[in-house]
């Protein structure tokens, strides 16, 4: 029986704090994973980290997903986040925790199939993301699954010691069926 989203290299599947805790924890931790992240540079501790995904039934206007290969193996997380349905918009966002698996392409097919599922399944006409200045993994990763650039907000957080910029990004509905006629 078939379980979560497919695409061609990964799967989204529910969040499961049975099966995959011990290595967000762990991600959330380590700062050669978290250096790109808005968020993340504060310890979290396990008890933290488990309350975090016992809420996340309850956050309403939110979808997340863990990242899987095709056999299963765990490799990060993908959410829609701030789903607006009024206005048909939402906020995405990836990470792929373990270095290894960085620069292989899971993100660009986990972001797809994540657009995939914000337009067809929830019926969104707007996506939103963000990157910070200097990860460019995140930015290619991005620009393959079809974001643009829309702005930057200048020195907008200060992460490592210094104020960064943040590269905001856009996918709408319209601009994303034109690139993938067959979706």
């Amino acid at each position: 029986m078939a379980f979560g989203y497919h695409g061609e290299r990964i799967c989204l599947v529910p969040l499961d704090p049975d099966r995959h805790l011990e290595s967000c924890y762990r991600w959330i931790n380590d700062p050669e994973m978290t250096q790109y992240l808005a968020v993340g540079d504060e310890p979290m501790s396990l008890s933290a980290e488990r309350k975090w995904f016992e809420g996340l039934d309850s956050r309403e206007g939110n979808v997340m997903f863990a990242i899987e290969t095709l056999d299963g193996r765990y490799l990060g997380n993908s959410g829609i986040h701030q789903i607006d349905r009024k206005h048909g918009t939402a906020i995405t966002g990836s990470f792929i925790g373990d270095e290894v698996n960085r620069g292989q392409g899971y993100g660009t097919d986990a972001a797809r199939l994540r657009t995939w599922y914000a337009f067809h399944v929830l019926g969104l006409r707007m996506l939103y993301s963000s990157h910070l200045e200097g990860n460019a993994r995140s930015a290619r990763m991005q620009e393959k699954a079809g974001y643009r650039v829309w702005g930057i907000r200048p020195k907008a957080i200060w992460k490592r010691g210094r104020f960064v910029d943040i590269v905001e990004t856009y996918l709408s509905r319209d601009d994303w069926e034109a690139d993938n006629p067959a979706s």
